[in-house]
């Protein structure tokens, strides 16, 4: 063997490790829109920005609309710089151009994750409640579109019959989390049942509920003030040739200390840009009887 070629093949070694070692540092792009909420942002933001980077798949940007009751017109974003859009916004109608450049990215191939109480945004638009597939407050009713819940043997119910308003929650309490779609990227590798944090437990969504995949429930008891019925809590819609993704889980900052809680919107934000999922399950993930919390993530 030459001198030359033992040198074109260390070169070509050396070429591909430093390629793998790009590719393995090559970050997801997510922005995070908050601003407006009848939730606690201004703490939460933080927190998703550390769980999402944490994980060491994305770069994350906040774009922060003006405060409730000032003119969001001049508001906007380059979706086309980011594989994610994180949701942690309930409040006033985008500017007309702002929201069809937003339709045009997850129709593109855009990712959107919503995050709590972003099912709450945006009754009155369209496009948004179709990606979202169920929604609560806001002046839903019937007119919103039917109740979709889930019977005692794990199949969709689609209730289009029942009148009533959308969205309601008991109590807050540390509920059991059953896992729909086991074989879903998001959901692959974890326990069929698991015990989330002291949490709201989301109850009668309404929307459009067109092509949803439940990934998971929980049952809504009566002495809790619930439904009596499995209440779907994260699922899934194709949106054109985007990815979108409804997780209410994770009410306020404490809850999003939940070993659950991070893992879930690590996973939906990776699959949601990707439509694969490469981060593991952790050891510490909690099973049936306890929940499990990473306090010191956010130190």
């Amino acid at each position: 063997m030459t001198r030359v070629f033992k040198f074109a093949i260390s070169f070509a070694v050396l070429f591909a490790c430093l390629a793998t070692t790009a590719f393995a540092q090559e970050k997801l792009r997510a922005v995070i829109i908050d601003g407006q909420n009848n939730h606690d942002w201004k703490n939460t933001t933080p927190r998703l920005v550390k769980i999402l980077e944490s994980c060491g798949r994305f770069e994350v940007d906040v774009a922060t609309t003006p405060p409730q009751g000032e003119d969001v017109s001049g508001f906007t974003v380059d979706f086309s710089k980011y594989d994610v859009v994180v949701m942690n916004y309930n409040g006033a109608r985008w500017n007309p151009e702002l929201e069809k450049a937003f339709v045009k990215y997850i129709v593109d191939g855009g990712g959107l994750v919503s995050y709590h109480a972003g099912n709450n945004a945006f009754t009155d638009w369209p496009a948004y409640n179709e990606m979202i597939a169920l929604g609560g407050w806001g002046g839903r009713n019937h007119d919103s579109g039917p109740y979709l819940y889930l019977d005692n043997d794990g199949n969709v119910v689609i209730d289009a019959v029942q009148e009533g308003p959308s969205g309601d929650h008991g109590p807050q309490w540390a509920f059991p989390i059953d896992v729909r779609a086991p074989e879903h990227p998001i959901m692959k590798g974890l326990p069929l049942r698991f015990r989330h944090c002291q949490d709201e437990l989301y109850q009668y969504q309404r929307g459009p509920a067109h092509n949803v995949t439940v990934l998971a429930s929980a049952f809504a008891p009566q002495d809790k003030r619930g439904s009596n019925r499995n209440e779907p809590l994260i699922l899934t819609v194709p949106y054109g040739k985007g990815r979108c993704v409804n997780n209410m889980l994770a009410h306020g900052p404490e809850s999003l200390t939940a070993v659950d809680s991070i893992l879930l919107l690590q996973r939906c934000a990776e699959w949601a840009a990707t439509g694969e999922v490469t981060i593991p399950v952790p050891d510490n993930f909690p099973g049936e009887d306890d929940p499990v919390f990473n306090e010191s993530l956010f130190k």
